[in-house]
């Protein structure tokens, strides 16, 4: 495989282009060894993107890679391993449904979170989507994934001085990130066009996409951009930027998602059996689907009955301003004509989503979505309970717990977050094979064997790779911002790599309360110096929505606290919260805290990150944790008391988090025996990742929605 533009790669190891041209990378450290091993540096200046380290790379350093015994013997280890993995023919779902194999399921989603250099998500769904695109290729699905391949992407997070957030956008290079054009069974490259109103100066036109082709594994992902000719510079802007713009530009954005994604699909003539909708972002594929079938000469309600019965979604937050929905004079002027398309009413048109508001009717994606799906999930048991209540109105006849929306616990594909250190442990001591058998709990059982002092060890030196990771990111920082040399200097004492490190690492919406730690500031900072012989250190990060100003507020509280006498050098905020920075914190610290306001967190899947990688969970019984904690593994803050007002509650909370940190978590943390060896806490890690490892997995999940959602689709 060659590619345009890349510093000629000798023959010899010519497959580096092929490996990068797949995300299988991604979740396999040894090949992005490779690249390091070629040219340390550029590796991390490239940010661990192997398409442009090949176009940057130089000649000399490819010939000696070329010719290096060791570097050879490595890169074909890899490619055996790469090889096996794209043929392998025992797959789960190959053995589980040998007659679905020619059954695609296309999973819609807005955002795809599969590594730190394709900046194409902005949080939790988007990482969710990605791990399910990862684990559906390693259990071997039918899948095929649809989004957005944002020019722009997802915003860069830089802190000023005073502790602003600033939203920085850098346009991505299309040939220099693993995309290639999509192409149609007669060799075309696939293009499609969706109409859209007149605004502005622009009249009533057709907005073109083009499909570009990421590949996952085995999973083909198909990402459109309307930054080509011959759209109006407007309209070339309207896939620039996740989460960008007004309604108008999001209506449209969504109109190209789910209209212009089913049309992708056709026009590569690939017929899905199953179409997921993850969020609502896409709920307009059930209208184009129908026009299809009424076009063919169904009735709506024949239509309709086809769509439901082939059509999962799954809703992801609780929170009202997370579900889109538009006035219905946009309705009219987006989907003119659409009624009659359908054979329905203009009124039984817009009925079909809509949602009484305090300032009028408006046509809900989520309701659309439940509507027009005959099989609906929130992301926990807890999420699936709050969903029904919420819903509970579209299904008068029905009592809540009747209401047809059931649940399936969100999980993380483990490769992608497993330190290579632990993956050592876990090689040596769960067997060279436990990849394979990553949902079985027996298997997990045998952590257990792990001798502490071994466990402990790995602990620290993964905390110390935190610590590290933390004072060259804050030292880059200042000299980006030009500070003292003494400040910039000083970064290198910034935490103790030898203390309790705990982290907090989120979308930094106020329902998450990055804020709770300091109800006491005083009590916080006894707690964090510790009587000298007891430190306790916090690492914070996270991303506000460039338009949620009490978030960016919230930013501005915790950087301002890290600068406070008593909490600084103690307390960080790292700049720029992504993949790589999640990575580096949830093998790093020792506990991961979560404090959101319950029930407002559908599931939460860092602290399963975190678990799986031996942080012991500190958190609101919410979102997951409600059903991964056992007493045993954590520590649960608060309780589920109602409370007459949210001060009050806030300082419930504060005071419980407070007393476990005194009471129970500093104390197993510092209990040490005669050879430094903390027991007691080797054996909350053992128990945290014994019960999240498995349960709290990608591979479950995956199978919990095959077997749930997926198959009764295809039947």
């Amino acid at each position: 495989m060659k590619s345009v533009g890349f510093t000629p790669v000798p023959e010899r190891i010519t497959r580096l282009v092929e490996i990068a041209y797949n995300l299988w990378w991604t979740w396999h450290p040894e090949a992005q060894e490779l690249f390091q091993r070629i040219d340390a540096r550029l590796w991390e200046d490239v940010y661990h993107n192997p398409v442009l380290f090949l176009r940057e790379v130089r000649q000399s350093s490819l010939d000696q890679a070329a010719n290096d015994p060791e570097f050879i013997r490595a890169y074909h280890n890899i490619l055996t391993s790469f090889d096996e993995y794209q043929v392998f023919d025992r797959t789960w779902f190959k053995q589980t449904y040998p007659d679905k194999l020619n059954k695609p399921i296309a999973y819609f989603s807005a955002e795809f979170g599969l590594h730190e250099s394709l900046p194409i998500y902005s949080g939790g769904l988007g990482v969710l989507s990605g791990d399910h695109t990862k684990e559906a290729s390693d259990l071997g699905l039918p899948f095929i994934g649809i989004g957005f391949l944002y020019p722009q992407g997802y915003f860069k997070q830089v802190i000023t001085p005073n502790g602003d957030q600033e939203a920085i956008y850098v346009k991505v290079r299309f040939a220099e990130v693993p995309a290639r054009p999509a192409f149609s069974a007669d060799g075309k490259e696939v293009v499609v066009a969706v109409s859209l109103p007149a605004r502005g100066d622009l009249p009533d036109r057709q907005v073109h996409a083009k499909v570009y082709q990421i590949q996952v594994g085995n999973v083909p992902l198909y990402l459109m951009d309307t930054d080509i000719h011959p759209n109006a510079p407007e309209d070339r802007e309207l896939s620039a930027r996740l989460y960008g713009g007004d309604d108008e530009m999001r209506l449209a954005q969504e109109k190209v998602l789910g209209v212009g994604g089913v049309r992708a699909l056709r026009a590569m003539g690939i017929e899905p059996a199953v179409f997921h909708m993850n969020e609502g972002h896409s709920a307009f594929m059930v209208l184009e689907r129908s026009r299809e079938l009424v076009a063919q000469g169904m009735t709506f309600a024949e239509a309709a009955k086809i769509v439901r019965k082939t059509s999962v979604f799954t809703t992801h937050t609780p929170v009202p301003a997370g579900h889109d929905a538009f006035p219905f004079h946009m309705m009219d002027r987006y989907f003119p004509q659409w009624h009659e398309a359908l054979k329905l009413s203009r009124e039984d048109f817009l009925n079909l989503a809509r949602q009484d508001q305090g300032w009028g009717p408006t046509f809900s994606m989520t309701v659309l979505a439940l509507k027009m799906s005959d099989r609906h999930n929130g992301v926990s048991k807890l999420h699936g309970e709050v969903s029904r209540k919420m819903w509970s109105w579209l299904w008068p006849n029905k009592s809540v717990d009747e209401v047809p929306i059931t649940y399936v616990t969100n999980g993380i594909h483990t490769e992608t977050w497993l330190a290579p250190e632990l993956k050592a442990l876990y090689d040596q001591y769960l067997g060279k094979d436990w990849v394979l058998n990553i949902d079985d709990q027996a298997m997990w059982d045998k952590v257990n064997e792990i001798p502490d002092e071994a466990l402990w060890e790995v602990m620290n030196q993964m905390r110390a790779r935190l610590v590290n990771f933390v004072r060259m990111r804050t030292r880059n920082r200042l000299i980006r911002l030009r500070m003292h040399p003494n400040d910039i200097h000083a970064t290198m004492d910034l935490l103790n790599p030898k203390a309790l490190t705990i982290g907090f690492a989120r979308r930094f919406a106020t329902y998450k309360r990055a804020t709770l730690l300091f109800h006491d500031t005083e009590r916080l900072k006894r707690i964090v110096y510790g009587g000298g012989t007891r430190p306790v250190q916090f690492v914070f990060a996270g991303k506000a929505h460039p338009r949620d100003d009490p978030g960016k507020n919230f930013i501005r509280e915790v950087y301002h606290r890290s600068h406070e006498a008593g909490l600084a050098g103690r307390l960080i905020f790292i700049e720029d919260y992504d993949m790589n920075v999640a990575r580096q914190m949830v093998a790093g610290v020792d506990v991961w805290q979560n404090t959101p306001r319950r029930p407002l967190e559908a599931s939460g899947t860092s602290g399963q990150k975190a678990g799986l990688n031996g942080s012991p969970n500190f958190s609101i019984l919410d979102g997951w944790w409600a059903e991964g904690f056992n007493g045993k593994n954590g520590w649960a803050i608060g309780s589920d008391a109602e409370y007459d007002s949210e001060e009050a509650r806030n300082h419930a909370d504060a005071m419980s988090l407070y007393e476990i940190l005194e009471n129970e978590i500093v104390p197993a943390f510092y209990d040490r025996d005669a050879k430094g060896i903390p027991h007691k806490w080797a054996a909350l890690v053992k128990e945290s990742i014994r019960t999240v490892a498995p349960q709290f997995s990608m591979t479950r999940m995956i199978k919990d929605y095959t077997n749930s959602l997926y198959i009764p689709g295809m039947e």
